[in-house]
């Protein structure tokens, strides 16, 4: 049996990934035509077309997915293992890669990446922020975040943070000229700032619920985004109000730059969950990042009481508003 091209392999990936020839070449300091001749070699091998390439895009046939889903694991633990060779007693090299929404940068993955890096400075991280549901895998992602704990089948998911609220929050002075609304039927009568989904560019409809009572409200304001931060940058401007995480906006609040409107109308999400696939061990990289993030789940839960101590926590619907 003849050896298996296992030097074919990387350019292959870095195509699936990229979806580009050019960009894949780019990423691996290679040549188009390598690039390009690699693939051609690995399909003539395992005998059926890996990627499909029109003259405006490359897709990953079905065979294709099933070989990334398989390869791009094993080799970054492969990868990972020979960096590892060379490392002092107890030290960790590798890379992790991540994919995150931006709901989650400033209150999870800045700081559980910079106590990560902390512990452990050789290793390299990369993050994504994509406001998207991804294939983590076809993408050659380690891992991503998602605000709700309802993955796929394939998928681990480990808790990062404890359930918070999603809030409507204005800024005083567009409180003071316009007033404060006490029931949900009453935002029809306010400037309500947009947010639409980076997948799909529809409207998001903001989801209220008081006990058993649910309310949904259309949101059709002269201003919408597809970005946390710029929802809550014009909000605190005063333009209209917004539907926002809580934990997101904590810096504007302590300012007084905005406050909670219909704070018994607030609905609960489970909280903030990293994912991965179940079906490979995680790389040491990997394991060590989970171990960090346990760690600072802890040391919060230990500092404060949880929402559900509280009594404040009713029974919450996995729906997260940004498809993270």
């Amino acid at each position: 049996m003849p050896t298996p091209p296992l030097h074919l392999l990387p350019p292959f990936l870095a195509v699936a990934e990229h979806r580009s020839f050019t960009r894949a070449a780019s990423s691996l300091g290679l040549s188009t035509s390598a690039v390009s001749q690699a693939v051609r070699a690995l399909e003539a091998h395992v005998g059926v077309p890996l990627l499909l390439r029109t003259t405006r895009s490359v897709s990953v046939t079905e065979a294709g997915q099933r070989l990334v889903t398989v390869a791009a694991p094993a080799l970054r633990t492969a990868t990972e293992a020979l960096s590892s060779a060379s490392a002092a007693p107890g030290e960790l090299l590798g890379q992790l890669r991540l994919n995150v929404p931006a709901i989650a940068v400033e209150t999870v993955v800045g700081p559980l990446v910079t106590a990560f890096l902390a512990r452990h400075p050789r290793v390299k991280v990369g993050v994504w922020v994509e406001d998207r549901l991804v294939d983590i895998v076809a993408e050659r992602f380690d891992a991503g975040v998602r605000l709700s704990e309802a993955m796929e089948q394939d998928m681990v998911s480990v808790r990062l943070t404890e359930p918070f609220r999603f809030v409507v929050v204005g800024s005083p002075a567009y409180l003071a000229a316009r007033g404060r609304p006490s029931h949900p039927r009453q935002l029809a009568a306010h400037t309500l700032i947009g947010y639409r989904s980076p997948t799909t560019g529809a409207p998001y409809r903001w989801e209220l619920e008081r006990g058993a009572r649910q309310y949904e409200v259309p949101v059709d304001g002269p201003v919408w985004t597809n970005h946390d931060a710029v929802l809550l940058e014009l909000a605190a401007r005063g333009v209209g109000l917004a539907y926002v995480a809580e934990t997101s906006a904590q810096r504007l609040f302590a300012r007084g730059a905005l406050e909670v409107v219909l704070d018994a109308w607030a609905p609960w999400v489970p909280g903030a969950f990293l994912y991965f696939p179940s079906r490979t061990q995680a790389s040491p990289t990997l394991k060590a990042f989970l171990t960090c993030a346990r760690d600072a789940l802890e040391a919060r839960r230990r500092a404060s009481v949880a929402p559900a101590q509280r009594g404040a926590l009713p029974g919450w619907k996995p729906r997260p508003r940004n498809g993270a």
